[in-house]
């Protein structure tokens, strides 16, 4: 037997007399639970309780890590984008250049300019020696801080108009004088100022043959791949089939994506080289335009293609829910269908198709297909994902669903915010949204997400923060991101504030941690008012995702001792007090809130002493906050691991040196001391 939390009302009120007379039976002995379930009377054999959040709130808590920085880049990034790095040809130029302290790259979009970037700084300092930065207005204000190598991905108009040669000589002087280098990608339509030529050089990709003759041989280094099958998959690169089609498709990434597609022959069954070259033309705008065209008046195709579009990689039955309830709604795109068939004769009849056709037929007719049952994240039940067959195709559709065509993406962005929710919806219908997003135009761009972030739905403010974080992977769009998130920030209605907290809770946030922490202030600047649960959820959850790489602790921290010392009643306080209550007592964030990594006070102590230390003095001065912190000092303290570990002795020492200035350390210094003393004298008394 299974006992769950009872059901809400019908909305509209209406309740069956076998539901009545249930509820009846229990008229004044009943508890309202919020969570589980309560039984009531005997009862035999087993007893599932099923405990859980609302599963309106079951939603993916999934971090996509940023490909585009303002920060150190974590080595394991480096190298992985550099796995199957080809020099290009003009690689010896660049290096030559860069010798200058300062390369301007100039290189048209997909063409691998940011790879070489990479590759070259990686030569001087190593892969964990590079720092991204984000675009300056004015190179003459900007200085370098540390001996490593700088890059800075897509420079802004603004920024290109203020350089010259007198500031990129001076540039240069201040970058020998710090050991540093830095490199700026440029687009090509951006115009650089005739007398920064010596600074510039012209990217030309490498050969896409040769990017994917390389793939292929290491993934047989690595073992993906037999030898034999390496030799098979190289001697179907070098057809003229595989040939052709990378002349006419010339980027690096084309060639990653032949090598890739080349890969899957020996592991999914049935699959052919003719195979292999169908689904990459399949991901092309053209084809994704030609197939439209083709559905152009099937409402039962339209909408499977742009379910699967928006919807990628989910269970069949999230897909066929979404795609019928969005076909009534394309079929009124086209107004009644017209009269064309003429009477039939008298007698005659005509056979009805009761069934339809199945969901296999209904998938093969738009070029997809249903992957092999698996378990996805966090989900007790087995799940079959839809996903087209051509690589990119569900970009290429859903990109011309949403920008080719009048009210689309209106449409499909309604259907969205009232289909049932599903775990997993928001990560893909996110950033899926986010890529067609990131090449829309205009001031609407970024209002479309608006409905979704202004949501009390958790599941629809996390969509917007993928999408967003997919959006600041280009360049052009992070300035137009930031202003909306600022504007966000500051809002009186809670959910847009929570839409923030969420999008730094990701790869937003780990891409920008400075930015993040001053939208995150901004968010709890509220004041005289209580901290809403839901806001205090997202911030904790945006700060466990900043804690989650090592170097973010100083920057947190500082952030929360500046909370910790403003005014109480305030937000900002409200969050510091829970942060100190979380790590005294258990983990922050609490076990059952979302969170990316979790720490506990003694993880604080002996990993990051040195901004741990200022966290417990602020602490300990606040009375909000003294017993919590005293009593997870005294844990750490009876507890030999938790006392080795942290050196704790030493890290005592450090506090009391501060207790002459700080009231509250005195307080638990002297409190320490009076009860070592009293279970001294008790001791030698026995």
């Amino acid at each position: 037997m299974s006992a769950e939390a009872a059901p809400d009302p019908d909305p509209d009120g209406s309740e069956s007399a076998d539901q009545a007379g249930v509820r009846d039976s229990y008229r004044g002995n009943q508890q309202r639970l919020g969570q589980g379930a309560q039984v009531m009377g005997p009862v035999g054999g087993n007893v599932t309780v099923i405990n859980a959040a609302a599963l309106d709130e079951n939603v993916t808590d999934l971090i996509v890590p940023p490909r585009l920085r303002e920060g150190p880049y974590p080595a394991a990034d480096v190298h992985e984008r550099l796995r199957g790095f080809v020099e290009p040809p003009t690689y010896a130029r660049c290096r030559k250049v860069l010798d200058s302290r300062v390369l301007l790259l100039t290189a048209g979009s997909g063409t691998g300019a940011s790879t070489a970037a990479f590759a070259l700084l990686a030569e001087r300092y190593g892969a964990d020696g590079i720092t991204g930065l984000d675009s300056p207005d004015d190179f003459s204000r900007w200085r370098p801080t540390e001996r490593r190598g700088y890059l800075l991905q897509g420079l802004s108009p603004r920024a290109a108009d203020s350089l010259s040669e007198v500031v990129l000589t001076a540039l240069a002087e201040v970058l020998l004088q710090s050991g540093a280098h830095l490199i700026v990608t440029v687009r090509a339509e951006t115009e650089l100022p005739g007398d920064t030529v010596a600074w510039q050089a012209v990217h030309r990709p490498p050969p896409p043959v040769e990017v994917a003759s390389k793939r292929l041989k290491i993934m047989v280094e690595a073992g993906e791949l037999t030898p034999g099958q390496g030799a098979d998959a190289l001697r179907h690169l070098a057809s003229a089939d595989f040939t052709g089609h990378l002349r006419a498709h010339s980027l690096p990434q084309d060639g990653v994506e032949v090598a890739e597609g080349l890969g899957d022959l020996f592991v999914v069954p049935g699959k052919s080289a003719a195979s292999v070259l169908d689904d990459l033309q399949a991901g092309s705008l053209t084809a994704a335009r030609k197939a439209l065209a083709k559905s152009s008046h099937q409402a039962d195709s339209l909408a499977l293609m742009a379910a699967i579009s928006l919807l990628s990689e989910q269970d069949r039955t999230v897909i066929e829910k979404f795609s019928a309830i969005l076909r009534p709604r394309i079929e009124e795109r086209g107004g009644p269908a017209p009269v064309t068939a003429e009477p039939a004769e008298r007698g005659a009849h005509t056979p009805r198709d009761l069934l339809g056709p199945s969901f296999e037929k209904r998938l093969e007719t738009v070029g997809a297909r249903q992957l092999p049952p698996g378990f996805g994240p966090a989900q007790r039940y087995p799940v079959q994902p839809v996903v087209f067959s051509g690589r990119h195709r569900s970009d290429a559709l859903l990109r011309c669903l949403w920008l080719d065509h009048e009210g689309m993406g209106d449409l499909l962005s309604r259907t969205l915010g009232e289909v049932p929710h599903h775990p997993g919806i928001e990560l893909a219908a996110g950033r899926a949204i986010g890529k067609v997003l990131a090449h829309a135009t205009g001031p609407d761009t970024l209002r479309q997400l608006h409905p979704f972030a202004t949501s009390d739905k958790r599941w629809r403010r996390r969509l917007v923060a993928y999408a967003l974080g997919e959006m600041v992977q280009h360049p052009a769009l992070t300035g137009a991101v930031r202003d909306q998130l600022r504007q966000w920030s500051r809002a009186a209605h809670v959910p847009l504030r929570c839409t923030v907290a969420e999008t730094c809770a990701g790869g937003y946030g780990l891409a920008r941690p400075a930015v993040a922490l001053r939208l995150l202030d901004s968010v709890l600047g509220e004041p005289d008012k209580d901290l809403d649960g839901r806001l205090r959820t997202a911030v904790s959850f945006a700060l466990s995702t900043l804690l989650s790489e090592d170097a973010n602790y100083g920057l947190v921290l500082d952030r929360l001792s500046q909370w910790q010392g403003t005014e109480p009643g305030t937000q900002r306080h409200a969050l510091a007090v829970h942060f100190v209550e979380s790590v005294s007592v258990d983990t922050f964030p609490l076990p059952r809130a979302p969170g990316k990594r979790r720490v506990r006070l003694a993880d604080l102590l002996a990993d990051h002493p040195e901004w741990a230390l200022d966290l417990v003095i602020t602490a300990l001065d606040d009375p909000a906050t003294h017993e919590a912190m005293a009593r997870g000092l005294s844990v750490i303290e009876s507890d030999p691991d938790s006392r080795r570990r942290t050196a704790f002795p030493r890290f005592l020492a450090a506090l009391s040196s501060a207790a002459r200035t700080n009231r509250g350390v005195l307080r638990f210094v002297l409190r320490r001391h009076r009860i070592r003393t009293a279970s001294s004298a008790e001791g030698f008394a026995s």
